[in-house]
Protein backbone atom coordinates (compact mmCIF):
# COMPACT_ATOMS: atom_id res chain seq x y z
CA UNK A 1 0.00 0.00 0.00
CA UNK A 2 2.80 2.49 0.87
CA UNK A 3 4.44 1.70 -2.35
CA UNK A 4 1.66 2.33 -4.25
CA UNK A 5 0.71 5.87 -2.30
CA UNK A 6 4.46 6.79 -3.17
CA UNK A 7 4.45 5.93 -6.15
CA UNK A 8 1.02 7.70 -6.78
CA UNK A 9 2.75 10.47 -5.66
CA UNK A 10 5.77 10.56 -7.61
CA UNK A 11 3.43 9.86 -10.91
CA UNK A 12 2.07 13.60 -9.95
CA UNK A 13 5.00 15.40 -9.27
CA UNK A 14 6.73 13.62 -12.43
CA UNK A 15 3.25 14.88 -14.49
CA UNK A 16 3.71 18.27 -12.49
CA UNK A 17 6.99 19.27 -13.33
CA UNK A 18 6.88 19.84 -17.10
CA UNK A 19 3.73 21.67 -16.10
CA UNK A 20 5.34 23.88 -13.71
CA UNK A 21 8.40 24.49 -16.63
CA UNK A 22 5.32 25.24 -19.48
CA UNK A 23 3.31 27.83 -17.41
CA UNK A 24 7.14 29.48 -16.00
CA UNK A 25 6.38 32.44 -15.26
CA UNK A 26 3.18 32.04 -14.96
CA UNK A 27 2.77 34.44 -12.00
CA UNK A 28 5.08 37.66 -10.99
CA UNK A 29 7.75 39.19 -10.20
CA UNK A 30 11.03 37.15 -10.92
CA UNK A 31 13.61 38.20 -8.24
CA UNK A 32 16.79 38.84 -10.11
CA UNK A 33 19.37 39.14 -6.84
CA UNK A 34 22.52 41.09 -7.89
CA UNK A 35 24.98 40.44 -4.61
CA UNK A 36 26.48 44.21 -5.35
CA UNK A 37 25.49 47.85 -5.15
CA UNK A 38 23.59 49.01 -8.34
CA UNK A 39 26.11 49.79 -10.75
CA UNK A 40 28.28 47.50 -10.19
CA UNK A 41 29.20 44.81 -13.26
CA UNK A 42 26.77 41.87 -11.98
CA UNK A 43 24.03 44.24 -11.50
CA UNK A 44 24.28 45.23 -14.98
CA UNK A 45 24.27 42.02 -16.13
CA UNK A 46 21.16 41.51 -14.06
CA UNK A 47 19.54 44.32 -15.20
CA UNK A 48 19.80 43.95 -18.87
CA UNK A 49 18.96 39.96 -18.15
CA UNK A 50 15.80 41.50 -16.12
CA UNK A 51 14.64 43.84 -18.98
CA UNK A 52 15.03 41.67 -22.09
CA UNK A 53 13.50 38.31 -20.07
CA UNK A 54 10.45 40.97 -19.14
CA UNK A 55 10.24 41.23 -22.43
CA UNK A 56 10.61 38.03 -23.70
CA UNK A 57 7.86 36.36 -21.25
CA UNK A 58 5.65 39.02 -20.87
CA UNK A 59 6.19 39.07 -17.12
CA UNK A 60 7.69 41.13 -14.55
CA UNK A 61 11.39 40.71 -13.58
CA UNK A 62 13.06 42.53 -10.49
CA UNK A 63 16.33 43.23 -9.62
CA UNK A 64 17.21 42.78 -6.00
CA UNK A 65 20.50 44.00 -5.05
CA UNK A 66 21.93 42.29 -1.83
CA UNK A 67 25.12 43.94 -1.61
CA UNK A 68 28.02 42.58 1.43
CA UNK A 69 30.72 40.21 2.26
CA UNK A 70 32.11 40.48 -1.16
CA UNK A 71 29.04 39.18 -3.23
CA UNK A 72 28.16 36.29 -0.43
CA UNK A 73 24.71 38.00 1.23
CA UNK A 74 23.23 37.74 -1.87
CA UNK A 75 24.39 34.70 -3.06
CA UNK A 76 23.25 32.96 0.32
CA UNK A 77 19.64 34.77 -0.41
CA UNK A 78 19.75 32.69 -3.74
CA UNK A 79 20.86 29.64 -2.13
CA UNK A 80 17.67 29.95 0.61
CA UNK A 81 15.30 31.25 -1.10
CA UNK A 82 12.30 29.45 -2.24
CA UNK A 83 13.22 26.55 -5.04
CA UNK A 84 10.28 27.72 -7.15
CA UNK A 85 11.77 29.42 -9.86
CA UNK A 86 10.99 32.86 -8.32
CA UNK A 87 14.10 33.83 -7.48
CA UNK A 88 17.74 33.18 -9.39
CA UNK A 89 20.65 35.27 -9.24
CA UNK A 90 23.77 36.65 -10.62
CA UNK A 91 27.17 35.67 -9.03
CA UNK A 92 31.18 35.17 -9.28
CA UNK A 93 33.82 33.50 -8.05
CA UNK A 94 34.11 34.44 -4.84
CA UNK A 95 31.14 33.42 -3.24
CA UNK A 96 30.36 30.63 -6.07
CA UNK A 97 34.03 29.17 -5.84
CA UNK A 98 37.13 30.58 -4.47
CA UNK A 99 35.59 31.44 -0.93
CA UNK A 100 35.11 28.09 -0.21
CA UNK A 101 39.17 27.73 0.46
CA UNK A 102 39.09 31.05 2.15
CA UNK A 103 36.82 30.49 4.85
CA UNK A 104 36.51 27.76 7.27
CA UNK A 105 32.97 27.92 7.64
CA UNK A 106 30.27 29.54 5.05
CA UNK A 107 26.48 30.50 5.51
CA UNK A 108 25.90 27.77 2.72
CA UNK A 109 27.96 25.56 0.28
CA UNK A 110 28.14 26.84 -3.31
CA UNK A 111 28.31 23.57 -5.08
CA UNK A 112 25.31 21.78 -2.96
CA UNK A 113 22.91 24.14 -2.38
CA UNK A 114 23.03 26.36 -5.86
CA UNK A 115 22.19 24.79 -9.29
CA UNK A 116 24.22 26.59 -12.06
CA UNK A 117 21.83 27.75 -14.60
CA UNK A 118 25.06 29.50 -17.31
CA UNK A 119 27.91 31.17 -17.44
CA UNK A 120 26.65 34.60 -18.32
CA UNK A 121 29.95 36.17 -19.49
CA UNK A 122 33.68 36.30 -19.73
CA UNK A 123 35.88 39.41 -17.83
CA UNK A 124 39.50 38.49 -18.59
CA UNK A 125 41.33 40.53 -15.65
CA UNK A 126 43.84 43.12 -17.46
CA UNK A 127 46.87 43.90 -15.90
CA UNK A 128 47.98 47.44 -15.68
CA UNK A 129 50.42 49.92 -14.39
CA UNK A 130 50.60 53.66 -13.72
CA UNK A 131 51.88 56.06 -16.13
CA UNK A 132 55.13 56.27 -13.90
CA UNK A 133 55.81 52.76 -14.36
CA UNK A 134 59.51 52.33 -16.01
CA UNK A 135 58.11 50.20 -18.87
CA UNK A 136 54.99 49.14 -21.17
CA UNK A 137 55.39 45.28 -21.60
CA UNK A 138 55.16 42.65 -19.24
CA UNK A 139 58.66 41.63 -20.08
CA UNK A 140 59.78 44.95 -18.94
CA UNK A 141 57.71 44.08 -15.57
CA UNK A 142 59.62 41.19 -15.19
CA UNK A 143 63.27 42.81 -15.51
CA UNK A 144 61.90 45.63 -13.58
CA UNK A 145 60.62 42.94 -10.70
CA UNK A 146 63.81 41.07 -11.40
CA UNK A 147 66.07 44.43 -10.68
CA UNK A 148 64.25 45.83 -7.75
CA UNK A 149 62.24 43.28 -5.97
CA UNK A 150 61.00 45.16 -2.59
CA UNK A 151 60.43 48.52 -4.86
CA UNK A 152 56.63 48.15 -5.98
CA UNK A 153 52.92 47.59 -5.04
CA UNK A 154 49.48 47.07 -6.30
CA UNK A 155 45.88 47.83 -5.97
CA UNK A 156 43.87 45.36 -5.05
CA UNK A 157 39.94 44.65 -3.73
CA UNK A 158 41.21 42.89 -0.47
CA UNK A 159 42.60 38.84 0.21
CA UNK A 160 41.68 36.31 -2.35
CA UNK A 161 39.69 38.45 -4.94
CA UNK A 162 40.65 37.68 -8.50
CA UNK A 163 43.01 40.83 -8.19
CA UNK A 164 44.60 39.72 -5.14
CA UNK A 165 45.68 36.32 -6.55
CA UNK A 166 47.04 37.25 -10.06
CA UNK A 167 49.21 39.44 -8.70
CA UNK A 168 50.47 36.60 -5.84
CA UNK A 169 50.94 34.53 -8.82
CA UNK A 170 53.37 36.95 -10.79
CA UNK A 171 55.12 37.51 -7.56
CA UNK A 172 56.04 34.02 -7.03
CA UNK A 173 57.11 33.93 -10.29
CA UNK A 174 59.08 36.63 -10.70
CA UNK A 175 60.85 36.19 -7.23
CA UNK A 176 59.56 39.49 -6.17
CA UNK A 177 57.53 41.04 -2.83
CA UNK A 178 55.01 42.91 -4.32
CA UNK A 179 52.87 44.51 -1.87
CA UNK A 180 49.40 44.90 -1.57
CA UNK A 181 47.08 47.70 -1.38
CA UNK A 182 43.47 46.81 -0.58
CA UNK A 183 40.79 48.99 -1.37
CA UNK A 184 36.99 48.68 -1.64
CA UNK A 185 36.45 48.04 -5.53
CA UNK A 186 37.67 48.53 -8.60
CA UNK A 187 37.25 52.29 -9.42
CA UNK A 188 38.92 53.03 -5.69
CA UNK A 189 42.11 51.43 -7.32
CA UNK A 190 41.65 53.08 -10.74
CA UNK A 191 42.18 56.29 -8.75
CA UNK A 192 44.66 54.99 -7.09
CA UNK A 193 46.64 53.83 -10.60
CA UNK A 194 45.76 57.17 -11.97
CA UNK A 195 47.09 59.36 -9.01
CA UNK A 196 50.53 57.14 -8.57
CA UNK A 197 49.78 55.82 -4.99
CA UNK A 198 49.86 52.15 -6.64
CA UNK A 199 52.04 50.98 -9.25
CA UNK A 200 50.00 47.87 -10.41
CA UNK A 201 47.15 46.54 -10.74
CA UNK A 202 45.24 43.78 -12.48
CA UNK A 203 41.57 45.02 -13.18
CA UNK A 204 38.47 43.94 -15.37
CA UNK A 205 38.62 45.27 -19.15
CA UNK A 206 35.41 47.72 -18.57
CA UNK A 207 36.59 49.83 -16.12
CA UNK A 208 40.85 50.20 -17.19
CA UNK A 209 39.51 50.64 -21.27
CA UNK A 210 38.50 54.42 -20.50
CA UNK A 211 41.52 54.97 -18.40
CA UNK A 212 43.99 53.56 -21.41
CA UNK A 213 42.10 55.53 -23.69
CA UNK A 214 42.48 58.91 -21.89
CA UNK A 215 46.01 57.73 -21.79
CA UNK A 216 46.22 57.93 -17.83
CA UNK A 217 47.27 54.30 -17.69
CA UNK A 218 49.21 51.97 -19.40
CA UNK A 219 48.08 47.99 -20.34
CA UNK A 220 50.20 45.47 -20.13
CA UNK A 221 49.34 41.99 -21.43
CA UNK A 222 45.64 39.86 -20.64
CA UNK A 223 45.82 37.28 -17.89
CA UNK A 224 43.45 34.79 -20.25
CA UNK A 225 44.83 31.62 -21.72
CA UNK A 226 43.73 33.19 -25.21
CA UNK A 227 43.40 36.84 -26.39
CA UNK A 228 40.31 38.66 -25.58
CA UNK A 229 38.35 38.48 -28.45
CA UNK A 230 37.30 42.55 -27.46
CA UNK A 231 40.67 43.62 -26.96
CA UNK A 232 42.78 41.45 -30.00
CA UNK A 233 45.72 43.77 -29.94
CA UNK A 234 46.59 43.13 -26.46
CA UNK A 235 48.97 40.25 -25.54
CA UNK A 236 48.35 38.11 -22.83
CA UNK A 237 50.55 37.40 -19.93
CA UNK A 238 51.61 34.23 -21.50
CA UNK A 239 53.08 35.19 -24.59
CA UNK A 240 55.30 37.44 -22.39
CA UNK A 241 56.69 35.12 -20.10
CA UNK A 242 54.55 35.13 -17.44
CA UNK A 243 52.80 31.34 -17.64
CA UNK A 244 49.60 29.70 -16.37
CA UNK A 245 47.88 32.86 -15.25
CA UNK A 246 44.47 32.89 -16.10
CA UNK A 247 42.21 35.49 -14.33
CA UNK A 248 38.40 35.72 -15.79
CA UNK A 249 36.24 37.93 -13.64
CA UNK A 250 33.55 35.65 -14.83
CA UNK A 251 29.65 35.98 -13.85
CA UNK A 252 27.32 33.11 -14.04
CA UNK A 253 23.34 32.89 -13.01
CA UNK A 254 22.39 30.22 -10.61
CA UNK A 255 19.06 29.35 -8.99
CA UNK A 256 18.37 27.56 -5.55
CA UNK A 257 19.39 24.06 -5.46
CA UNK A 258 16.28 22.30 -5.30
CA UNK A 259 14.41 24.13 -8.20
CA UNK A 260 12.73 21.36 -10.32
CA UNK A 261 14.64 20.47 -13.11
CA UNK A 262 11.89 21.05 -16.35
CA UNK A 263 12.03 24.69 -14.34
CA UNK A 264 15.77 24.83 -14.67
CA UNK A 265 16.25 24.17 -17.61
CA UNK A 266 13.39 26.77 -18.73
CA UNK A 267 14.79 28.88 -16.95
CA UNK A 268 18.19 27.87 -18.54
CA UNK A 269 17.26 28.27 -22.00
CA UNK A 270 15.15 31.79 -21.74
CA UNK A 271 18.58 33.28 -20.05
CA UNK A 272 20.57 32.50 -22.95
CA UNK A 273 17.98 33.32 -25.32
CA UNK A 274 18.06 37.19 -23.36
CA UNK A 275 22.04 36.58 -23.73
CA UNK A 276 22.14 35.87 -27.21
CA UNK A 277 19.81 39.19 -27.97
CA UNK A 278 21.36 41.59 -30.12
CA UNK A 279 20.79 44.64 -28.21
CA UNK A 280 22.03 42.72 -25.10
CA UNK A 281 24.80 41.34 -26.57
CA UNK A 282 25.53 45.23 -27.56
CA UNK A 283 24.85 46.34 -24.02
CA UNK A 284 27.39 43.80 -22.73
CA UNK A 285 29.91 44.44 -25.22
CA UNK A 286 30.28 48.19 -24.77
CA UNK A 287 31.09 46.98 -20.62
CA UNK A 288 33.68 44.74 -22.28
CA UNK A 289 31.78 41.86 -21.21
CA UNK A 290 32.21 38.69 -23.35
CA UNK A 291 28.32 36.63 -23.64
CA UNK A 292 28.85 33.31 -23.00
CA UNK A 293 25.59 31.50 -22.40
CA UNK A 294 26.48 27.56 -22.04
CA UNK A 295 25.05 24.44 -20.55
CA UNK A 296 24.33 24.09 -16.51
CA UNK A 297 26.97 21.04 -17.32
CA UNK A 298 29.39 23.03 -18.71
CA UNK A 299 28.78 25.97 -16.08
CA UNK A 300 29.23 23.01 -13.08
CA UNK A 301 32.37 22.00 -14.76
CA UNK A 302 33.72 25.61 -15.32
CA UNK A 303 33.43 25.87 -11.63
CA UNK A 304 35.48 22.45 -10.54
CA UNK A 305 38.16 23.85 -12.40
CA UNK A 306 38.31 27.21 -11.33
CA UNK A 307 38.28 25.32 -7.54
CA UNK A 308 41.31 23.26 -9.20
CA UNK A 309 42.42 26.32 -10.48
CA UNK A 310 43.05 28.33 -7.48
CA UNK A 311 42.66 25.89 -4.74
CA UNK A 312 47.02 25.27 -5.00
CA UNK A 313 47.98 28.61 -5.12
CA UNK A 314 45.40 29.39 -2.10
CA UNK A 315 46.92 27.02 0.21
CA UNK A 316 50.81 27.56 -0.74
CA UNK A 317 50.07 31.10 0.12
CA UNK A 318 48.09 30.69 3.22
CA UNK A 319 45.80 33.00 1.66
CA UNK A 320 42.79 33.47 4.41
CA UNK A 321 39.59 35.33 5.14
CA UNK A 322 38.93 34.18 8.44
Amino acid sequence: MKFRIALAVGLVIGFAYPALAQEWPDKAPVHIIAPFAPGSSPDILARLLADQLGKNLKKTFVVDNKAGAGGMIGTDAVAKAAPDGYTIGVSIGGPLVNNTLLYKTMAYDPFKDLAPITLAVNQPCVLVANNNFPGATVKDLIAELKKSPDKYNYGSFGNGTMSHMVMVMIANQTNSNLVQVPYPGASQVLQALVAGDVSLGCLPAAGVMPQFKAGKLKILGIAAKNRFSLMPDTPTLAEQGLTGIEANSWMGVIAPAKTPAPVLARIHDEVVKALKDPEVNKALLAQYMEPVGDTPQEFAAYLKEELERWGPLIKRNKITLD
